[in-house]
Protein backbone atom coordinates (compact mmCIF):
# COMPACT_ATOMS: atom_id res chain seq x y z
CA UNK A 1 0.00 0.00 0.00
CA UNK A 2 2.95 2.32 0.50
CA UNK A 3 4.11 1.93 -3.11
CA UNK A 4 0.76 2.20 -4.88
CA UNK A 5 -1.89 4.63 -3.79
CA UNK A 6 -4.93 3.46 -5.70
CA UNK A 7 -6.61 0.09 -5.40
CA UNK A 8 -6.23 -0.95 -9.05
CA UNK A 9 -2.46 -0.40 -9.02
CA UNK A 10 -2.15 -2.29 -5.72
CA UNK A 11 -4.12 -5.22 -7.12
CA UNK A 12 -2.02 -5.27 -10.30
CA UNK A 13 1.15 -5.20 -8.22
CA UNK A 14 -0.16 -7.99 -5.98
CA UNK A 15 -0.81 -10.15 -9.05
CA UNK A 16 2.68 -9.44 -10.34
CA UNK A 17 4.17 -10.41 -6.97
CA UNK A 18 2.22 -13.69 -6.93
CA UNK A 19 3.38 -14.42 -10.47
CA UNK A 20 7.03 -13.70 -9.58
CA UNK A 21 6.78 -15.89 -6.46
CA UNK A 22 5.29 -18.75 -8.48
CA UNK A 23 7.83 -18.37 -11.27
CA UNK A 24 10.88 -18.24 -9.01
CA UNK A 25 9.85 -20.79 -6.34
CA UNK A 26 11.62 -23.74 -8.04
CA UNK A 27 14.93 -21.88 -7.78
CA UNK A 28 14.53 -21.13 -4.03
CA UNK A 29 17.52 -22.73 -2.33
CA UNK A 30 16.91 -21.98 1.37
CA UNK A 31 13.42 -23.30 2.01
CA UNK A 32 13.77 -22.52 5.73
CA UNK A 33 13.86 -18.74 5.10
CA UNK A 34 10.77 -18.55 2.90
CA UNK A 35 9.41 -15.49 4.75
CA UNK A 36 12.49 -13.43 3.93
CA UNK A 37 12.35 -14.66 0.35
CA UNK A 38 8.69 -13.58 0.01
CA UNK A 39 9.58 -10.12 1.38
CA UNK A 40 12.51 -9.82 -1.01
CA UNK A 41 10.49 -10.84 -4.06
CA UNK A 42 7.62 -8.53 -3.05
CA UNK A 43 9.82 -5.49 -2.48
CA UNK A 44 11.96 -6.05 -5.56
CA UNK A 45 8.89 -6.62 -7.75
CA UNK A 46 7.20 -3.47 -6.42
CA UNK A 47 10.28 -1.30 -6.90
CA UNK A 48 11.02 -2.73 -10.36
CA UNK A 49 7.43 -2.14 -11.41
CA UNK A 50 7.57 1.45 -10.15
CA UNK A 51 10.75 2.09 -12.13
CA UNK A 52 9.32 0.48 -15.26
CA UNK A 53 6.07 2.45 -15.08
CA UNK A 54 7.87 5.75 -14.48
CA UNK A 55 10.14 5.15 -17.51
CA UNK A 56 7.30 4.23 -19.85
CA UNK A 57 4.71 6.75 -18.77
CA UNK A 58 4.42 9.71 -21.12
CA UNK A 59 3.67 12.97 -19.35
CA UNK A 60 2.63 16.19 -20.97
CA UNK A 61 2.69 18.06 -17.67
CA UNK A 62 4.61 17.81 -14.43
CA UNK A 63 2.76 15.35 -12.20
CA UNK A 64 1.18 16.61 -9.02
CA UNK A 65 1.96 15.12 -5.65
CA UNK A 66 -0.21 12.03 -5.17
CA UNK A 67 -3.22 12.39 -2.93
CA UNK A 68 -1.60 11.13 0.26
CA UNK A 69 -4.64 12.06 2.35
CA UNK A 70 -6.87 9.65 0.45
CA UNK A 71 -4.21 6.94 0.62
CA UNK A 72 -3.61 7.41 4.35
CA UNK A 73 -7.37 7.53 5.10
CA UNK A 74 -7.73 4.08 3.52
CA UNK A 75 -5.31 2.61 6.02
CA UNK A 76 -6.55 3.59 9.45
CA UNK A 77 -8.43 6.08 11.51
CA UNK A 78 -5.58 6.13 14.03
CA UNK A 79 -4.11 9.66 13.76
CA UNK A 80 -0.60 8.72 14.90
CA UNK A 81 -0.41 5.89 12.37
CA UNK A 82 -1.61 8.23 9.63
CA UNK A 83 1.12 10.74 10.47
CA UNK A 84 3.81 8.07 10.56
CA UNK A 85 2.72 6.53 7.24
CA UNK A 86 2.59 9.96 5.63
CA UNK A 87 6.16 10.62 6.75
CA UNK A 88 7.35 7.19 5.57
CA UNK A 89 5.60 7.75 2.24
CA UNK A 90 7.92 10.73 1.68
CA UNK A 91 11.06 8.56 1.89
CA UNK A 92 12.60 7.09 -1.26
CA UNK A 93 11.51 3.58 -2.23
CA UNK A 94 14.47 1.73 -0.73
CA UNK A 95 14.38 3.60 2.59
CA UNK A 96 10.61 3.16 2.69
CA UNK A 97 11.04 -0.60 2.33
CA UNK A 98 13.73 -0.72 4.99
CA UNK A 99 11.67 1.31 7.46
CA UNK A 100 8.58 -0.83 6.92
CA UNK A 101 10.62 -3.96 7.61
CA UNK A 102 12.19 -2.25 10.64
CA UNK A 103 8.72 -1.36 11.95
CA UNK A 104 7.76 -5.01 11.53
CA UNK A 105 10.64 -5.69 13.97
CA UNK A 106 12.83 -7.51 11.48
CA UNK A 107 16.49 -7.85 12.49
CA UNK A 108 19.14 -5.90 10.56
CA UNK A 109 20.62 -9.07 9.07
CA UNK A 110 17.19 -10.20 7.87
CA UNK A 111 16.48 -6.76 6.36
CA UNK A 112 19.89 -6.88 4.66
CA UNK A 113 19.09 -10.28 3.16
CA UNK A 114 15.65 -9.16 1.96
CA UNK A 115 16.80 -5.85 0.47
CA UNK A 116 20.15 -7.12 -0.82
CA UNK A 117 22.47 -4.68 0.96
CA UNK A 118 24.97 -5.10 3.80
CA UNK A 119 23.88 -5.21 7.44
CA UNK A 120 25.90 -2.05 8.19
CA UNK A 121 24.25 -0.24 5.28
CA UNK A 122 20.86 -1.18 6.75
CA UNK A 123 21.87 0.48 10.02
CA UNK A 124 23.07 3.61 8.26
CA UNK A 125 19.89 3.87 6.18
CA UNK A 126 17.66 3.32 9.21
CA UNK A 127 19.46 6.07 11.14
CA UNK A 128 19.23 8.47 8.20
CA UNK A 129 15.56 7.63 7.68
CA UNK A 130 14.88 8.22 11.38
CA UNK A 131 16.54 11.63 11.11
CA UNK A 132 14.49 12.41 8.02
CA UNK A 133 11.30 11.38 9.83
CA UNK A 134 12.20 13.53 12.85
CA UNK A 135 12.78 16.52 10.57
CA UNK A 136 9.46 15.86 8.86
CA UNK A 137 7.64 15.83 12.21
CA UNK A 138 9.44 18.97 13.47
CA UNK A 139 8.77 20.81 10.20
CA UNK A 140 5.09 19.95 10.37
CA UNK A 141 4.88 20.68 14.12
CA UNK A 142 3.44 17.30 14.98
CA UNK A 143 5.29 17.09 18.28
CA UNK A 144 5.58 13.67 19.82
CA UNK A 145 3.45 10.84 18.49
Amino acid sequence: MVYYKNTVDREDNFQEIIYQLWKSYPSLKKRDSIGSWIYAVSINTSIARLKKVSRIEYRTTIPEMPDKDHFIDEISTNESLKLLLEAIYNLDALDRSIMLLYLEEKQYDEIAEIIGISKSNVGVRINRAKQSLKQHFKKNSYGRL
